[in-house]
């Protein structure tokens, strides 16, 4: 249930419901209810992929401080035209470490939730915010839980640039999203998915190895959303460059690459009589 539950949570994070592409009068809240594809690995540098078939929940929120949409779950702590302080939040799926071969004999690793602050800055945007550059910056803590119990994981940061087109693309309406940046994370981050320690390190196969603190990697993150009167589409995908990592020579770190790709449809079935002004 928990694997199921984080899932559907990294799909939500990654392919929420899609803003308006311009300033206008739009129900307060929209419910409805889909299904979606998700292919990912079992942790960043596995070379094990899942592929899960599940239930979309579609949920928009347009609150004053609190808001459910293509930028996934954020509160909206401070904002001026062009700087806002936001909360954001991500997630990582449990693995089973006797169904992935590099963490054999291994704990299992509990699912993840990471929350904190995110500085973002408008770079440049056009009149109607169709085209859209912004610099942000989220720092979240992390923790693992199985839900009985809850462990703290450390920190990351990642600075990215972002591209947001929207209402382009044949009859309009399409939404597009890119996201750029590095990665960095504390050593107690990097040690829940790379340390070996001594008990379960193997001669040759898998010496131990305690990681330390730096930088993680770099993600390139494409999305596209799309309404259709009562329907909703979106997609993902995201890719992970581990190359130069400060984990980089862990031996649990099969590959330099790493995918993680969604895809989803939802009937948008109920929304509210309140409508509010939204805006990108």
């Amino acid at each position: 249930m928990s694997r199921l539950i984080t899932c559907l949570v990294v799909l939500l994070l990654a392919v929420t419901s899609a803003r308006s592409s311009r300033a206008e009068e739009l129900p307060l809240w929209e419910a409805g209810l889909g299904v979606a594809g998700l292919s990912v690995p079992d942790y960043r540098g596995s070379d094990q992929q899942r592929f899960y078939v599940l239930p979309l929940p579609y949920l928009v929120y347009r609150g004053n401080f609190l808001r459910l949409d293509n930028n996934g779950v954020s509160g909206l702590l401070f904002h001026s035209d062009r700087v806002r302080l936001n909360i954001s939040a991500d997630a990582g799926v449990p693995v089973k470490s006797d169904k992935d071969t590099a963490r054999m004999g291994m704990p299992d690793l509990d699912p993840t939730f990471q929350v904190g602050p995110s500085l973002e800055i408008c770079l440049l945007k056009d009149t109607n915010s169709e085209r859209l550059v912004q610099f942000c910056l989220p720092v979240r803590a992390v923790v693992a839980t199985d839900l009985s119990r809850w462990n703290g994981e450390g920190f990351v940061a990642h600075p990215e640039l972002t591209f947001d087109w929207r209402n382009i693309g044949p009859g309009k309406g399409w939404n597009f999203g890119l996201a750029v940046g590095p990665l960095f994370a504390t050593e107690k981050y990097h040690d829940y998915y790379y340390e070996v320690a001594p008990r379960f390190a193997i001669p040759v196969i898998r010496p131990a190895y305690e990681a330390r603190g730096g930088y993680s990697g770099s993600l390139v993150i494409l999305s596209v959303t799309r309404r259709f009167g009562h329907f909703w589409f979106g997609a993902f995908a995201r890719y992970d460059e581990l190359s130069g990592a400060v984990f980089a020579n862990s031996p649990l770190m099969r590959t330099d690459q790493s995918v993680m790709a969604g895809i989803g449809l939802a009937w948008v079935f109920a929304e509210s009589k309140t409508l509010v002004h939204a805006s990108p």
